[in-house]
């Protein structure tokens, strides 16, 4: 999986996917992460990318001409992903993880100041995806985070494939609660029927914590796998 960031923070996006579990499947070559720079193409030798918005207001808005520029600038593969984050986007999901997750490359673009202008848009049609319903300083993060969900669906990535199959969102709900040693803890003890050695009864047990869970905080999760 190549991951390309279109950012004015490149340095962010490198560090970033350089430790952890998603470093360890760069480092084994079953990941890979490459930047562009609107500044690289930038409409003026003081490397401006940003200018006021036409009828006015707060802030700055990023021009179009670095932008479609930098993203022309990318070798894209056959089976890509063109994603711009932003707040209006396509709620991100592990669905849509999963169906990421079997691309070859992924191309984000990382907007910064107010704003992109809407013709970056018109000219890539890119896919919108928002990672919720905040505002944050730029598409950096919420790329990375989409990043770190999908990268770690690739197969080899995680130690232990299967692992990524019991996760919250990924069997229909919340994920059920994890115990390890010691088995006392300040007067908390484990669950009985996880020292059983009953793999039946563990199952029945993390399933009915999973959807009691789902239940308490996110019965729409349960609505959404009935309908």
């Amino acid at each position: 999986m190549k991951y390309s960031f279109v950012s004015l923070f490149p340095e962010l996006c490198r560090t970033t996917m350089e430790v952890g579990v998603i470093g360890r499947g760069v480092q084994k070559g079953l990941l890979e992460v490459e930047t562009v720079n609107p500044r690289d193409f930038a409409v003026d030798r003081h490397g401006s990318v940003d200018d006021t918005p036409y009828g006015g207001g707060p802030g700055m808005v990023m021009r179009p001409e670095p932008v479609v520029e930098a993203v022309e600038s990318l070798n894209r593969l056959e089976r890509h992903a063109l994603i711009f984050m932003t707040p209006t986007g396509r709620p991100f999901d592990q669905k849509m993880a999963r169906e990421f997750s079997e691309l070859d490359q992924l191309i984000f673009i990382c907007g910064r100041y107010e704003g992109i202008d809407h013709r970056v848009k018109t000219c890539l049609d890119p896919m919108e995806v928002s990672i919720g319903d905040y505002v944050l300083s730029g598409g950096e993060l919420p790329a990375l985070s989409i990043a770190d969900a999908t990268g770690r669906l690739v197969p080899g990535v995680l130690g232990d494939d299967e692992s990524s199959l019991e996760e919250s969102f990924s069997i229909g709900g919340l994920e059920y609660p994890h115990y390890t040693r010691p088995r006392d803890f300040r007067g908390h003890e484990v669950p009985e029927v996880l020292l059983s050695g009953n793999h039946g009864a563990i199952d029945d047990w993390r399933q009915q914590e999973s959807q009691r869970i789902t239940r308490e905080r996110r019965p729409d999760l349960l609505d959404r796998a009935v309908s």
